[in-house]
């Protein structure tokens, strides 16, 4: 008998990056990335690409260092949220209720085996674009704001953590995400996981942290609408002295054309064209990638440069100071 698949995760909602140059990432998400600020609070800024339906799909917040403060999935519905809340109770991984954020309500708080910071929430801000960034077409969240890389919503975000197995099992067994993609090494240890909760190929993806420190931080993605965009966006980092990790190529692995950066704060971001595989079989069979395989490199032979394996955040030495 199959398994009754868990439905209650709608989708990706936000992140809460850490950045010690809270001015200067300000200003790389808002003019090089072409985000809005929709809110402010505190040490906080509320940040949105232009479709996205959401108030705000980035919390950034100053901090003494950098990485990823929590991550925020919303829930199908109130009894979704309830139902989650429900399964985590007294699992060892459940922090507890708050009264939510700005742009959502009431929130279960969460950490997976990891120790990632994970907030579940249903009610939600929809939205509502002042008079001039109202769109020409009803069914488009926000006027394309003709800014920068124009990023077009949040596609996804890649953790670091020490044990990925224990996170699958985390994810699928508490939060419903189905497995796409994997890497397993040679001696069946597994080296990264591809998840997610809708028809898109991944909503979030594991690698190893190769420093075998928890909790640490890989790169958020937005995606935009087509290869040439991306192009685009590396003559506008180069344009703004933003450095270039790696990339415009095609990965192996799910397809993404990427290209990666560092923001000022020291966060990898990735804008790739992310959204052209759907996994729309529900007896989906995951993608097994080897060690030889992912050895050699990316779709059209590029090697993976030596920083996408080292480079997580906050550094190392930085964490918890």
């Amino acid at each position: 008998m199959i398994k009754e698949p868990i439905l209650d995760i709608a989708h990706l909602a936000h992140l809460e990056l850490l950045t010690p140059k809270f001015e200067e990432s300000r200003d790389f998400f808002i003019n090089v990335l072409g985000m809005t600020q929709a809110a402010e609070k505190g040490d906080s800024v509320y940040l949105r690409a232009w479709d996205d339906y959401e108030l705000y799909s980035l919390k950034l917040t100053a901090s003494k260092t950098s990485g990823l403060k929590h991550v925020a999935y919303r829930c199908r519905s109130p009894q979704a949220l309830e139902r989650r809340a429900a399964a985590l109770k007294g699992s060892g991984f459940d922090i507890g209720w708050t009264d939510g954020d700005v742009g959502h309500g009431k929130t279960f708080v969460c950490k997976d085996p990891d120790d990632h910071v994970v907030e579940l929430y249903y009610e939600t801000e929809w939205y509502q674009a002042p008079p001039d960034k109202k769109p020409a077409l009803k069914n488009q969240a926000q006027r394309f704001p003709a800014r920068g890389c124009n990023v077009r919503r949040l596609d996804h975000w890649n953790g670091l953590a020490v044990d990925i197995k224990a996170n699958r099992e985390f994810y699928e067994n508490y939060l419903g995400f189905r497995l796409t993609e994997t890497i397993i090494l040679n001696d069946g240890t597994e080296a990264a996981i591809w998840l997610t909760a809708t028809n898109k190929s991944y909503d979030f993806a594991y690698t190893r942290d190769h420093t075998g420190t928890k909790g640490r931080f890989h790169h958020i993605t937005y995606a935009i609408d087509t290869r040439e965009e991306i192009l685009r966006a590396a003559d506008i980092f180069l344009e703004n002295g933003v450095h270039i990790e790696t990339g415009p190529h095609k990965h192996a692995i799910q397809q993404t054309f990427f290209l990666y950066v560092y923001e000022p704060g020291g966060n990898r971001v990735e804008v790739a064209n992310a959204g052209a595989r759907l996994i729309l079989a529900p007896d989906w069979k995951p993608i097994v990638w080897t060690e030889e395989e992912r050895k050699k490199g990316q779709a059209w032979g590029l090697k993976t440069i030596e920083s996408f394996h080292t480079h997580g955040t906050p550094p190392v030495d930085a964490k918890g100071h």
